[in-house]
């Protein structure tokens, strides 16, 4: 099989360094002028400018000129729900008219909707479905995915769920990283009594463990859902059973969550709208990676996590569609890098790393991906345009126009 070389590139955007990036760091996206990759297999062989191409012979290779364009890694969404039963576009028009996200769930709306048709979604559905969405994933630019079980709350629905992420991850050319969210919400027959449904996910969690079927453990810490101490107990065995972990933190109320998290080392804390700016300074003094989900506040209408302020304090910050079948039922990176450039004041800069090297760091895998490094996954894409500023400019609008994906391109225009 031959390599692949790209050269000429108007925009290398290598993202290197060690992930994940904190504050300062995160303006640094390592731009190469006339940049050059050489790819052989599946892995980055080289990198810098077209100097470099001296060195090779190029009969050996597929050579694709990016003159005018701009070359980036792969971005990674490490926040998404993308295995699921049935819709929700009826709570959409309900949120429209007034109603709140808290109140639709309380009233048996929400995930627990979610959870009566996963429940009744086989195997086969849920790869079907999951590969169509997967395809839209890479077609955005996105190489690496991560996918939450949790809208089953039952032992067999979430580990159908983990069971068909496994079976995508084996066939289809994305690398899908899967987490165990049983403890996603509480369904009416658990009301009062909350402790017991986690000793319950604590026993599915082993049953996940021994099968290998999920990488990350997950909780959804909430007001009326989960609170700090329960929280605190099912990460402490998802820790014990050997499973890194994240957590659903401070998003409608200010609970402790992110707090939490740093204290018993979760890899990210996700959400962090009503994070407090005592618990961001402790996430900037901590390796756990602030993950933020702008097109869930919008979607919400809700105020935005404060990703100004994170970065400004030294938090590495991340960002993550939050795809889902509620709350938020969009996998659009450009609407995510729009969110985040108009209303979260982030630079592109910190928006590429945010969705490349520090989304890595948030799965555990910057020493895999998530740069254009020599030794890396060779996970890239090129814009159809010569620089990144183009990717707020053309605001909403995909401009990826070609996905290579270990080493092979799995997308071209």
């Amino acid at each position: 099989m031959k390599g692949i070389i790209i050269k000429n590139a108007s925009e290398l955007v290598t993202c290197r360094g060690k992930g994940p990036k904190h504050g300062k760091d995160m303006s640094d996206i390592g731009i190469i002028q006339n940049g050059c990759v050489v790819i052989e297999n599946d892995t980055i062989a080289d990198v810098g400018t077209n100097d470099i191409l001296k060195n090779y012979d190029l009969k050996r290779y597929e050579v694709f000129d990016a003159s005018n364009k701009a070359v980036l890694p792969g971005f990674i969404d490490s926040h998404t729900h993308f295995i699921f039963g049935g819709y929700r576009a009826d709570e959409f028009s309900w949120r429209l008219r007034g109603d709140s996200y808290m109140s639709i769930m309380e009233r048996g709306g929400g995930i627990t909707s979610t959870v009566r048709a996963t429940r009744n979604t086989s195997l086969d559905e849920f790869i079907e479905t999951g590969k169509k969405r997967l395809d839209k994933f890479l077609a955005m630019g996105v190489t690496t995915v991560e996918g939450k079980s949790g809208y089953g709350l039952d032992r067999d629905t979430e580990i159908r769920q983990l069971e068909a992420m496994k079976k995508l991850n084996e066939i289809h050319s994305m690398d899908v990283v899967p987490t165990f969210l049983g403890p996603h919400s509480v369904l009416p027959e658990y009301k009062g009594r909350e402790d017991e449904f986690i000793d319950y996910m604590i026993e599915v969690m082993k049953f996940v463990t021994e099968n290998n079927l999920a990488e990350f453990a997950d909780i959804f810490c909430e007001k009326n859902v989960f609170s700090v101490e329960q929280s605190k107990k099912f990460l402490s065995e998802a820790k014990k059973l050997g499973l890194n972990l994240k957590i659903h933190a401070d998003e409608m109320y200010r609970l402790g969550g992110t707090e939490l998290a740093v204290e018993i080392g979760c890899t990210s804390a996700d959400h962090l709208l009503q994070a407090s700016d005592e618990a961001i300074r402790m996430l900037s003094e901590s390796e756990t990676v602030a993950t933020l989900l702008p097109a869930t506040a919008f979607c919400l209408k809700e105020s935005y996590a404060k990703g100004r302020q994170m970065i400004d304090s030294g938090c590495a910050v991340a960002l993550a569609t939050d795809f889902n079948p509620g709350s938020c039922f969009t996998n659009s990176i450009p609407l995510i890098i729009s969110l985040a450039a108009l209303y979260m004041n982030m630079s592109i800069e910190e928006i590429v790393n945010a969705l490349t090297i520090n989304a890595a760091a948030a799965l555990k895998r910057s020493n895999i991906t998530g740069s254009i490094e020599k030794g890396k996954k060779a996970d890239i894409i090129v814009l159809e345009y010569p620089s990144v500023h183009f990717l707020p400019y053309n605001a909403g609008v995909n401009i990826v126009e070609m996905v290579i994906k270990n080493g092979k391109i799995v997308k071209e225009n």
